[in-house]
C-alpha cells in the first residue's frame, strides 16, 4: 500500500493539505499496559512486536502542523491512550488541538472524544462528535440520514 500511500500524500499536498504519516513509532513486545516498549523508526518495528503510539518525533510533526493550521479535523488517536506508556502521542496532540487558539479544532469518534475528555481537554475543541464514522461521510460530501430528516421539517 505505500505506492498508493505516496500518491494520496502527493495529492493531498498539491491541495495544501497536510496528510502526515507518522516517522518513529513505540512499539510493545505485548499488548499491555506494563509491556516492554521501545521507540523506533517506522522502517524498523521489530518481528512481532505491536506499534502502540507514535513517537516523539512524529509527535512533534503533527504538533507543529497543528499549531501551523486554522482547521484541524482529528478521527482517532494516535496510539493506545489507555495504556500510560502509549498515551503521550496522543495527549501531545490533543494539548496542540486545545492550543490551537485560532484554529477551528473538530473531534470525531469515540476514542478521539475519550481521548480529549481523558486528557482534561474537551472544553477547549471547537466541536465534538462521538460519530466519527459519520463525521467523516459529512466531510466527504455525503447525505447522512439523519441530516435529511431534518430537512423534511
Amino acid at each position: 500500500m505505500v505506492p498508493l500511500a505516496a500518491d494520496l500524500i502527493a495529492k493531498a499536498k498539491a491541495k495544501g493539505v497536510a496528510l502526515l504519516l507518522p516517522s518513529d513509532v513505540v512499539v510493545a513486545d505485548r499488548f499491555a499496559a506494563d509491556a516492554a516498549n521501545a521507540t523506533v523508526g517506522v522502517d524498523a518495528i521489530p518481528d512481532g512486536w505491536l506499534g502502540l503510539d507514535v513517537g516523539p518525533e512524529t509527535a512533534k510533526t503533527f504538533c507543529d502542523t497543528v499549531a501551523a493550521s486554522k482547521t484541524i479535523v482529528w478521527n482517532g488517536p494516535m496510539g493506545v491512550f489507555e495504556f500510560d506508556a502509549f498515551s503521550k502521542g496522543t495527549f501531545a496532540v490533543a494539548d496542540a488541538l486545545a492550543a490551537a487558539d485560532d484554529a477551528t479544532t473538530i473531534i470525531g469518534g469515540g476514542d478521539s472524544v475519550a481521548a480529549v475528555e481523558k486528557a482534561g481537554l474537551a472544553g477547549a475543541m471547537s466541536h465534538i462528535s462521538t460519530g466519527g464514522g459519520a463525521s467523516l461521510e459529512l466531510l466527504e460530501g455525503k447525505v447522512l440520514p439523519g441530516v435529511a430528516a431534518l430537512d423534511d421539517c
